[in-house]
């Protein structure tokens, strides 16, 4: 299953939502779709040096409110928000709506899943090494906290005349675990041996649903570490119970040892009295 399902449809409701959210009455959702399919591809296209996540296209009554996910805001609107004019009147083309931009800022690219493809894929397209290209892809993932992530890249590799596939993996990628909040990206990169495809998983921790205790991802076993340790703010004066115990079995024992000596030296002393008399 988890090689021929998209890991994104798979969770869908479950726990993510989709990229296009409106509801079409009868006879409308065939051009609505075919609206957003074109909106997509000419954005995407315009914005293809913007490092572009994912459009997000919402339709209240009589409007289209598009949100562009980048990681470069400042490519997408331009100077003084010249751009975002010229982004409003190219969506404007393709709908009768009343159209609304939105710029939604990336705050980590190095762990979103369509933005490592894309870099991979430009790195190739500049040819260079691909395996270096998904190491350092995989290496910085890691260090800015994914819980794991798997790259793929299939075609002919480095010029070669036969087409393989190969992949790097690194931490945990669990794709058949719904809860799991896998991030899918795909991109192609345009070489002069041929088009080379990119498939990126990234792992980012569980979605916790109804009556669910909180998952832990991250630090698991500090956390362990840290719940067995003893009380840092217990009295100075009381001590642990099974110290206790010891402690006063220790005293017990000298009692105990202290009484016997004391004895046997009274017996002793009684003895040297007959002795002398």
């Amino acid at each position: 299953m988890g090689q021929k399902i998209n890991p994104i449809g798979l969770r869908l409701g479950i726990n993510r939502t989709w990229d296009s959210r409106w509801y079409a009455n009868k006879g409308e959702y065939g051009a609505l779709l075919q609206e957003d399919l074109k909106i997509r591809k000419a954005l995407l296209a315009d914005l293809k040096q913007a490092a572009v996540s994912k459009i997000v296209i919402e339709r209240p009554h009589r409007k289209c409110r598009v949100s562009i996910h980048t990681a470069r805001p400042g490519i997408v609107i331009g100077k003084k928000g010249a751009d975002i004019d010229k982004i409003r009147a190219k969506v404007k083309k393709f709908t009768d709506s009343e159209v609304h931009i939105n710029i939604v800022e990336v705050r980590k690219p190095e762990t979103d899943a369509n933005l490592v493809a894309q870099g991979i894929a430009q790195q190739l397209e500049r040819r260079v090494a691909f395996r270096r290209a998904m190491k350092r892809a995989v290496q910085t993932a890691i260090r800015m906290g994914a819980g794991g992530i798997r790259v793929n890249v299939g075609g002919r590799l480095g010029g070669a005349d036969i087409a393989r596939t190969e992949w790097y993996r690194e931490g945990r990628v669990p794709l058949h675990t719904l809860r799991a909040d896998i991030d899918y990206g795909f991109a192609e990169a345009n070489t002069t041996y041929g088009i080379i495809g990119i498939k990126v998983w990234v792992y980012k921790g569980d979605m916790l649903g109804r009556n669910e205790k909180p998952a832990v991802v991250e630090g698991e076993n500090e956390g362990r570490k840290a719940r067995r340790a003893p009380r840092s703010d217990a009295p100075e004066g009381r001590a642990p119970k099974r110290a206790g115990r010891r402690a006063g079995a220790d005293q017990s024992d000298a009692d105990k040892s202290g009484g016997r000596t004391k004895k046997s030296g009274v017996d002793d002393a009684a003895a040297v009295e007959k002795e002398v008399s």
